[in-house]
């Protein structure tokens, strides 16, 4: 039986510049007294000018050890139990908010996220990927309730690491090619999943108008409508692929191959969307879908999402590193066996690798 569930939406989201001036009245409107601020060191600093000062609202401060692990994660929790917060505030990317709901699950209280980076869906989706101490990879976990409020300042998003921008870019791109695997041979679309089915299709095609754009506007420094649509389309359109879609709309191929290369230690440098980017092109690969590859190639030279597994750090491209790469991402639960393409298995895509390495070498 397919138990398919929809988690859709925040239950409060809002964009706008100085949207976080209304922060405290938000957290009065749900009758909480005493938060817990969630951050690390650089979304502190992001974001800090933008928070006002409360009057009638306690709050205290908690800076993360810069992993969503299973040890922070059981550590904030006992903290929160202990000082008997009402509410979390994570602010920060995507391991910070990964973070705060994954604690509010296990302490049983509500959450409000502020994201300071454009680099995922992470504010909308009630989902937080799992890491070890180190950074390796271990798992993702869904949660029955998605977040109170979600607030965006986009002037913060604006003056972040450009680098973060374009990750969140790759990462959204890669909505439309896992979406699309699992979702195209379904005749008989349920009215969530045309939601989650169309949603992906806008994540690509949104990208493909605006992002270049957006990546300007980044440069320069100045608020524009095509920023404020690639940011919508990275969080709202992009968690409502996997919100509407569930199981259908959430990861394949792609975040397999990202979960495969993090066994590689060379490519812990690299940014989750930019690894993830890399992936779509695997699973193109495996797809046997070359002519999506050339369509995205433009643009992923122009944005210089890696096209290569050297661009993410792998300077001497070994048969043995693609094999560990391949069998971790091929492990059995992997999100790569929701491609219903027949069994995949690690010989499969060591040669997708492979072959992506000499096609991309001929193209250069």
């Amino acid at each position: 039986m397919d138990i398919f569930s929809v988690h859709g939406a925040p239950s409060e989201y809002s964009v706008s510049e100085g949207v976080l001036c209304i922060l405290e009245e938000k957290l009065a409107e749900r009758s909480y007294q005493n938060v817990l601020f969630v951050h690390g060191i650089k979304s502190w600093e992001a974001a800090k000018e933008y928070i006002p000062e409360f009057y009638k609202i306690q709050s205290e401060q908690y800076t993360y050890s810069g992993e969503c692990s299973i040890t922070e994660i059981e550590s904030l929790s006992s903290f929160i139990k202990r000082k008997s917060f009402d509410a979390v505030i994570g602010i920060g990317g995507g391991k910070v908010l990964d973070l705060v709901k994954a604690t509010s699950h296990l302490s049983q209280k509500p959450y409000v996220l502020i994201p300071t980076l454009a680099s995922n869906c992470a504010p909308w989706t009630p989902l937080s990927v799992i890491y070890d101490d180190h950074g390796s990879y271990i798992r993702y976990d869904m949660f029955p309730n998605n977040a109170s409020l979600v607030l965006v300042e986009p002037k913060i998003l604006l003056h972040a690491p450009i680098e973060m921008l374009i990750a969140g870019i790759g990462d959204t791109l890669a909505k439309w090619y896992e979406a699309d695997v699992q979702m195209a041979r379904i005749e008989n679309k349920s009215v969530p999943l045309l939601i989650s089915h169309y949603s992906a299709r806008q994540c690509k095609d949104l990208l493909m108008k605006h992002a270049e754009a957006a990546i300007e506007a980044a440069k320069s420094g100045v608020l524009t409508d095509d920023f404020i649509k690639v940011v919508e389309t990275i969080i709202v359109l992009g968690g409502m692929v996997g919100g509407f879609g569930d199981h259908y709309g959430r990861v394949a191929g792609a975040h397999s191959i990202h979960n495969g290369l993090t066994v590689l230690e060379e490519t812990h440098s690299a940014l989750h969307g930019e690894k993830v980017a890399y992936g779509v092109l695997v699973q193109l690969v495996l797809e046997n879908k070359l002519d999506e590859i050339n369509e995205l190639l433009p643009l992923y030279k122009k944005l210089g999402l890696p096209v290569s597994i050297r661009d993410l750090g792998v300077s001497n491209v070994l048969d043995e590193s693609i094999n560990q790469v391949a069998e971790k991402s091929t492990i059995p639960g992997e999100s790569i066996h929701a491609m219903p393409i027949g069994t995949i298995t690690a010989a499969d895509v060591s040669k997708a690798i492979n072959n992506l390495e000499k096609y991309i070498l001929h193209e250069r």
